[in-house]
């Protein structure tokens, strides 16, 4: 937005600091009039040796020297505001160059101001933290908007070979392409709204309501109970009433994908999954364990990345599109929550959701 130019705030500082000392100099000549000179006689008193000045007398003597000392004082308001003014306003400058780098597109660029603490230096670490946030944020939206271009590609390149093949091959079975079309279809569209429920809870575009995750761990464990017998899974769910408050439809999205991943993610028979919720007297838990693989910790660090399916990133039968604990990641961060993953030693993965417990009369 366009604004008219105005003085600066250096100039305005010492004008303040020149305008204060001319006040207070003209305080002190008031305090003077008021104490001492009103007592003076008006007119001169002779005496034997000469005679003691009046007030007039007084006057016209101390009036040049008054007129002397407010000059000096308005030109050393001036010269030393202007010079305390720029020291103190030097930390702001340095804070908005940062901030027109910023705006450039420049976020690798951080202040460090050094010295002790104070208004200045907790505005200043505090843009930097914001540039760190904002470079991270920055790059790995970079890396997710790369990862779904590549991934939304690859549906739309087999489309277009399938549809290749059975232009060059007229006598090709049909039904084996409309299968095939189907299944990439289908994979087109399970990436597309799982990119739209992640920038959904992204933004926050939500109603909070009061959520019991117990109940949520039931509707999740009972749904997804037919691919787990397919799989020879077993699914053990329970735990105590936990209640927080955000949109039912995340959170449920939220533990059925944890679910899920448990249940694909597994031993390839007699496998078995746990799930249980805990409520605490500030945060409640949503706890989900399961059998499979042994895995290191740089394997554990990479699994909330947006396409990534396990250990790898090859879609097998029922390996979703590689979104699953990154959507559980938003929905937790958007719910003022955190989510941990921690490897087990004898195989498999702990992953716990800890998210603000409801108050006790929140929508009871």
């Amino acid at each position: 937005m366009a604004r008219a130019p105005g003085p600066s705030v250096r100039l305005k500082l010492t004008l303040s600091y020149a305008g204060f000392l001319m006040v207070a100099g003209a305080l002190l000549l008031a305090v003077v009039w008021a104490f001492l000179l009103r007592y003076v006689p008006e007119e001169a008193i002779p005496t034997r040796g000469g005679f003691v000045p009046g007030r007039g007398d007084l006057i016209r003597a101390f009036a040049p020297r008054v007129a002397w000392a407010l000059a000096f004082l308005l030109v050393f308001g001036l010269v030393g505001g202007w010079f305390l003014a720029g020291r103190m306003l030097a930390p702001l400058r340095r804070i908005t160059r940062a901030t027109r780098k910023a705006s450039t597109g420049s976020l690798s660029h951080r202040i460090d101001l050094e010295g002790r603490r104070d208004e200045f230096r907790e505005l200043a670490d505090s843009f930097d933290d914001m540039l760190a946030r904002l470079e991270a944020h920055v790059d790995e939206q970079r890396r997710f908007a790369a990862n779904a271009s590549h991934e939304l590609r690859t549906p739309l390149a087999i489309t277009q070979a399938l549809l290749d093949v059975a232009r060059d091959d007229p006598d090709r079975s049909g039904g084996e392409l409309e299968e095939h079309l189907r299944a990439v279809n289908t994979r087109a569209i399970e990436l597309t709204e799982a990119l739209l429920l992640l920038s959904r809870a992204d933004q926050r575009s939500f109603t909070r309501e009061r959520v019991d995750l117990s109940l949520l761990v039931e509707d999740a464990t009972e749904t997804l109970l037919p691919l787990a017998e397919a799989r020879g899974v077993s699914i053990e769910a329970g735990g105590a009433t936990a209640a927080t408050t955000g949109s039912p439809a995340l959170l449920l999205q939220l533990t059925t994908n944890l679910v899920h991943n448990a249940i694909v993610h597994n031993l390839p028979d007699h496998g078995t999954v746990h799930v249980g919720t805990d409520a605490r007297p500030d945060t409640v838990l949503l706890t989900v364990e399961n059998t499979g693989a042994v895995l290191t910790p740089a394997q554990v660090t990479t699994l909330t990345e947006p396409f990534q399916r396990g250990t790898q990133r090859i879609r097998h039968d029922h390996g979703g599109v590689g979104l699953g604990l990154a959507i559980v990641k938003s929905i937790a961060s958007a719910h003022d929550g955190t989510l941990a993953l921690t490897a087990l030693a004898e195989g498999g993965l702990r992953v716990t959701v800890r998210l603000p417990a409801a108050a006790p009369d929140d929508g009871a």
